[in-house]
């Protein structure tokens, strides 16, 4: 069974970072893309990056460019998402995700069939 847990979250002030894990179950991590999402309350769900599996290609919502950093550890399972310099419009619930496909389709406008439950982060002084 297919399962994605995500950890990291938390309350951060402007201008620090979080370093969020995605720990994968029930699959080889190292075949499949994954990719990141956010939603903010009030807003719809966002895209914010995907790796590739194999090459590693990265993609990334212009939001996040430059600040955040998607990387996967495939023999350990799992996926990150290094946050630098957040805003406080980075707030919202974070997830993980795949469509057990081998390369992201970016931009993602379809939807994704595993997802984790999410991890909050916060972002405020």
């Amino acid at each position: 069974q297919v399962s994605l847990v995500e950890s990291g979250g938390g309350l951060v002030q402007p201008g620090g970072s979080l370093r969020l894990s995605c720990d994968c179950t029930g699959f080889a991590l190292d075949y499949y893309a994954i990719a990141w999402f956010r939603q903010a309350p009030g807003k719809e769900r966002e895209a914010i990056s995907c790796i590739d599996a194999s090459s590693g290609t990265t993609y990334y919502a212009n939001s996040v460019k430059g600040r955040f950093t998607i990387s996967r550890n495939d023999a350990e399972n799992a996926a990150f998402l290094q946050m630098d310099s957040l805003r406080p419009e980075d707030t919202a619930v974070y997830y993980c995700a795949t469509d057990l496909l081998a390369r992201c389709s970016w931009p993602i406008e379809y939807e994704y069939d595993h997802w984790g439950q999410g991890t909050q982060v916060t972002v405020s002084s």
